[in-house]
């Protein structure tokens, strides 16, 4: 009889999983068949609506448009945002930009390359106008690129600096009795401080300090030179905090009028000299096509996540994958030359050299140009550090040349918070050196950290050899330390000062390809049933997930990364967010 019931309830099941997908699918077909070619009317304008999270690559939602959980989930892709906005330069329909920029959820980097962008689509003498009833610090540094800034009259503008937070552990792995054993190269290489410290050492308290100063004065000097207000003026109202409401942006010349949404509108329709035609970003980018007619391809080569082994998956950089995607590009006679897009804070040592290996054997063959994103750090320097030249904005974070080790001792937890003991047996003295049961040994710890040592020796050495540079000036600015793309630019860590576009035109003019070249952006994303599968998982685990954490989500995503952390890391020295 039980045996009947479970037959029955797994028929069941099944039949509403493939009820689901049956309609899903109709949804679908249904949509793509009343979906018509997008024109572009005159007299357009580009709406940009700047929001949430920005990747390196946009994954478009499947669920778009359904009337089904999770269809109003939307990335913004990098790669593609700076598209739209370059063919909107040359499309005679498109007047303008608005640029409605709410929260971005990303670092200035990112945003450099964007503002880049959109100072290239002012070349042509077409107009930017922004708008919106508040404005966060990295969405203002956006915004004042625009010919005018516009703000609601009961908005406000976040305008008094950068700050880098530090969250500690160290508490809550004291209250659950779970001890971590640290092994680390460099006074710098802080990553394990939230298990050890309360507060941030003076170590790293001076590298991000310096860090988040470098970013602020580089934020500063474009806003300055957009709104013709001196930067050490901007540098006092910041630091003062001047700015508290609306009417005091007006005052120190943050923004050029005080408009309700009404009133812009006009605005807007006083520029086109009609009623203003509204493109959304997402539309805009149905109506054109990316297609190049050349024999001869640039590989860009994105790389978007924490380095680990094995396959890739979201925000997993996985060695395998990436090892296969450089071979291929490297075999290819169409493709003249590679730009590896590093997107890293790093991640597990050996994968990161294994992808090295590779980009070592595409430099016998090909130029190799390093580009760098909003980070390129420990393990994401480590890939970049071999390429021909490297290329990174002024506020990359890079660098952090170090590595660390942490393992868990969880052996008081299991027994006294949950009753559970072990025991071994074993050949030899080190049968199981890589173990939560128990602490480690002296001789134990004196491996692992002999092991760093080693890593560490590796990674200043290739260091060394692929910037040529001596070893001993790597060692000076190594330790851990992570610098900016300015300041890395100094200590001879990068080449050049510039964005992806920067690094795909050095490659083409190495190569000898010159404008006569297309550009192909790998891994292939997937197939789209297989998108649409883990889009509906993926959306229905962080829709439950953020119900129920709320506020509390964004730590719970930094405690699920300290899984990631166990054994030898080549990662990013610390968890921090820039507001």
């Amino acid at each position: 009889m039980n045996f009947l019931k479970g037959l029955l309830t797994s028929c069941l099941g099944a039949l509403l999983a493939m009820g689901l997908i049956i309609v899903i699918l109709v949804l679908i077909i249904a949509g793509l068949s009343g979906e018509d070619k997008v024109q572009v009317k005159e007299h357009s304008v580009l709406h940009l609506k700047i929001d949430g999270d920005i990747n390196e690559r946009q994954k478009d939602n499947p669920l778009a448009g359904l009337p089904i959980p999770g269809a109003d989930e939307q990335n913004i892709g990098l790669i593609e945002l700076k598209g739209a906005i370059l063919n909107a330069k040359n499309d005679d329909k498109i007047s303008g930009i608005v640029l409605e920029i709410d929260h971005p959820k990303t670092y200035y980097s990112t945003l450099q390359e964007i503002r880049h962008s959109l100072e290239d689509f002012k070349q042509s003498g077409k107009w930017i106008i922004a708008y919106n009833e508040t404005y966060t610090e990295g969405a203002y540094y956006l915004a004042s690129v625009s010919d005018k800034v516009y703000l609601n009259p009961y908005g406000d503008v976040d305008f008094n600096g950068l700050s880098a937070g530090f969250t500690s552990f160290k508490k809550l792995l004291d209250k659950l009795e779970i001890k971590p054993q640290v092994f680390r190269v460099g006074a710098f290489k802080s990553a394990v401080e939230p298990f050890l410290l309360e507060k941030m050492s003076n170590e790293n308290r001076l590298q991000l300090t310096e860090m988040i100063t470098s970013i602020h004065a580089t934020m500063l000097e474009s806003i300055s030179k957009s709104r013709n207000i001196s930067q050490p003026r901007l540098k006092e109202i910041s630091d003062s905090m001047l700015v508290h409401n609306a009417d005091d942006a007006i005052t120190y010349g943050l923004i050029d009028s005080l408009l309700y949404k009404d009133q812009f509108d006009e605005v807007i329709k006083s520029k086109v000299g009609a009623k203003p035609n509204y493109i959304k970003y997402n539309t805009y980018r149905k109506s054109y096509s990316t297609f190049v007619n050349s024999e001869n391809e640039i590989a860009v080569i994105v790389a978007e996540g924490a380095i680990m082994p094995g396959k890739s998956s979201e925000g997993i950089i996985g060695a395998d994958t990436f090892v296969e995607e450089i071979r291929k590009a490297r075999e290819n006679e169409k493709v003249k030359a590679i730009v590896m897009r590093v997107n890293s804070p790093g991640g597990e040592p050996r994968a990161s050299d294994m992808i090295w290996r590779e980009l070592q054997l595409a430099k016998k063959v090909k130029p190799v140009i390093g580009s760098m994103g909003d980070m390129a750090a420990s393990g994401g320097y480590y890939i970049s550090m071999g390429c021909d030249t490297i290329v990174a904005e002024p506020s990359t974070i890079t660098g952090s040349i170090g590595i660390f080790g942490i393992m868990f001792d969880m052996s008081d937890f299991l027994e006294n918070k949950i009753g559970i003991t072990f025991d071994e047996v074993k050949t030899g003295n080190y049968g199981e050196l890589y173990t939560v049961t128990r602490p480690l040994t002296e001789a134990e710890k004196k491996i692992i950290q002999n092991d760093l040592d080693r890593f560490y020796d590796t990674f200043v050495t290739k260091a060394s050899e692929g910037r040529n540079v001596s070893k001993e000036d790597i060692l000076k600015v190594a330790g851990g330390r992570v610098w900016t793309g300015v300041q890395a630019k100094e200590h001879q860590l990068v080449d050049v000062l510039g964005g992806m576009e920067d690094a795909i035109q050095i490659a083409a003019v190495k190569s000898g390809v010159n404008e006569n070249y297309k550009v192909k952006y790998y891994p292939v994303q997937k197939p789209f049933f297989e998108e649409l599968l883990n889009q509906v998982e993926e959306n229905a685990k962080v829709s439950t997930l953020k119900s129920e954490l709320g506020s509390f989500y964004p730590l719970y995503l930094q405690v699920d990364k300290i899984k990631t952390y166990h054994g030898a890391q080549a990662r990013l020295p610390f968890e921090f967010t820039l507001d």
